[in-house]
Parts: structure tokens; C-alpha cells; sequence
């Protein structure tokens, strides 16, 4: 089994520089594994220009190079198993897609606070907002003509974390046949998430970091008191019960695929820049 980490730092879908960073310093964080190879999406690096709103997508044409250039990456690699290591939510639907033509019987457990569901006539721009839906085949046209595998079924996802919804992701779930709970009083239980994995021999993870309570974890979108995204909030789930849910879905499925996103650590991002800016750490010169 080949299992390859893809290191995806999307950053113009959610339109923040810090995505990038986060990407990248993820890529140290995770376990050592000699065997497992990492492979870079080629994505430009933020350069603090604002993009264009583009058939009502945020930087459209980066946004799909960089899909169109995980496929390739993906395809050439011809990995049986993928961690993909993001940037923000879009970056699971090229590998997503590329399992679900791997696999055949293949469910998806999306841990988030958020559905992931919007489309381009919701006034919300960033595609990492949309990435969910378009793998169900509902969601943005130019980011759904991206699948080539065929789009999951509505009863091949879990929701795990979900917090209260806007309005027109709930019509949107209800129209695509999506299944969910709101999760701010309490969670899925293990037995549920039992029940779901079982049903499929593979299984899909996607972990959005902002599935956590920012009073505890603070490398999340909602610690930063300067956002507000698309208006709604964010998680209310501990390591602890994360850590759990991690033991339940592996105990009962062979996960193939898993994707970590939105990882924002604000603060070593902040440190990051004052650094550079002092020219004994960024000086070429031998003399």
C-alpha cells in the first residue's frame, strides 16, 4: 500500500495568507514516516494582492489551477492512500475524488463545524465554503466539473461537530437528501459513528481544525477575534473527545484517506513576520 502525504497550502480559497503558513508548518508537526513521501501541490505563495471575484468564486483561476494540479500530482503518483496536509477545505476534493474512483464503497466522515455546502449565488466567494457540496454534485459548477469519479451519494456522509447552520445550507442539505444533527448541545455518539463507518469499507476523513473550541485551541479561524468569515461560529469540541472520535472511526473501517485543514496558527504567523523583517535573518550576504 502506497500512501503519499500532499502537501496542498491553499490559501486565495479562504482568503487568508495564513493558510499557507499553517500548511506548511503542519507538514512538520505531523509524525515522522520515511515511507510516506510528501508531495507539493504547486501553489504560488500569498503575495498580498486582492483577487478577483470570478463567476462568483474568490480567485477562480488559481483556486481550480491548484485542483487541476493535485489531480495531476495524484494521478502520477498513484498512491492507494493520501494525507492530504492543507491549507484550507478545498484542498480535499481532488483526493477525495481521486479514492472514490479507487474505491468503490467508500463513505466520508466530515469533522467540522461547518457544512461546506455553499454555492456561488449565497454571497459567500471563498470556495473552501463550497468544497463539500461540490463533491455531492450540488455545489459550485465549475469546482463539481473537477469530479471525475463520479459524486458521493447524500447518505455516504457523517457529519461530526456540525454547529447551527445559515439558512440556505440547511435548504441545500435538505434538497440534496443530506442527513445531519446540529451538534451544540451534543455531539454524535460513538455508537452512530459505529453504525455509519460499518456500513462502507473505506472510509474518508476530513478534519477542519476549526471542529475545535478556540478557548482551548487556539491555531483555529474563530481565535482571531478579527474574523468573521461567512458569519457563523465556530466549534465546541475538545481534544479529548476528538481524540475519541478518532478511535471509534478507525477501530471500525480502513480509512484511506485524510485530510487536515484549516490549521491557523496566528500567532507563529505573527512571529514569523516580525523575524523577517529584521535583515540579520533574512541578510544572503557572505561579507
Amino acid at each position: 500500500m502506497k500512501t503519499i502525504r500532499l502537501l496542498y497550502a491553499d490559501h486565495v480559497s479562504g482568503g487568508l495568507d495564513t493558510y499557507y503558513f499553517g500548511a506548511n508548518l503542519l507538514q512538520h508537526l505531523l509524525p515522522q514516516n520515511e515511507s510516506q513521501p510528501l508531495v507539493k501541490v504547486e501553489i504560488a505563495p500569498p503575495d498580498g494582492k486582492v483577487k478577483k471575484i470570478t463567476n462568483g468564486i474568490y480567485a477562480e483561476e488559481e483556486v481550480l489551477a491548484g485542483i487541476k494540479d493535485a489531480q495531476t500530482k495524484l494521478e502520477a503518483e498513484k498512491p492507494d492512500r493520501i494525507i492530504t496536509i492543507g491549507g484550507n477545505c478545498v484542498v480535499s476534493l481532488a483526493p477525495f475524488d481521486y479514492l472514490h474512483g479507487l474505491y468503490g464503497n467508500t463513505g466520508i466522515v466530515w469533522i467540522d463545524a461547518h457544512p461546506d455546502v455553499s454555492t456561488v449565488k449565497d454571497g459567500y466567494p471563498n470556495a473552501h465554503a463550497m468544497v463539500l457540496g461540490s463533491l455531492l454534485g450540488h455545489g459550485a459548477k465549475q469546482l463539481s466539473a473537477q469530479v471525475k469519479n463520479g459524486f458521493f451519494a447524500p447518505d455516504a456522509v457523517l457529519y461530526i461537530g456540525l454547529q447551527p447552520i445559515h439558512d440556505y445550507q440547511e435548504k441545500f442539505l435538505r434538497s440534496a437528501g443530506v442527513k445531519y444533527q446540529i451538534q451544540n448541545a451534543r455531539f454524535v455518539s460513538d455508537e452512530e459513528i459505529s453504525a455509519f463507518t460499518r456500513r462502507f469499507e473505506h472510509m474518508l476523513i476530513h478534519f477542519d481544525i476549526d471542529v475545535l473550541d478556540e478557548h482551548f485551541f487556539h491555531s483555529t479561524y474563530f481565535a482571531n477575534p478579527e474574523l468573521v468569515g461567512d458569519g457563523s461560529g465556530g466549534g465546541k469540541m475538545t481534544m479529548e473527545k476528538l481524540t475519541k472520535v478518532f478511535e471509534v472511526i478507525t477501530k471500525n473501517t480502513d480509512v484511506v484517506g485524510f485530510t487536515i485543514a484549516e490549521y491557523l496558527p496566528f500567532e507563529a504567523h505573527k512571529l514569523h513576520k516580525l523575524l523577517s523583517g529584521i535583515h540579520l535573518f533574512t541578510d544572503a550576504s557572505d561579507d
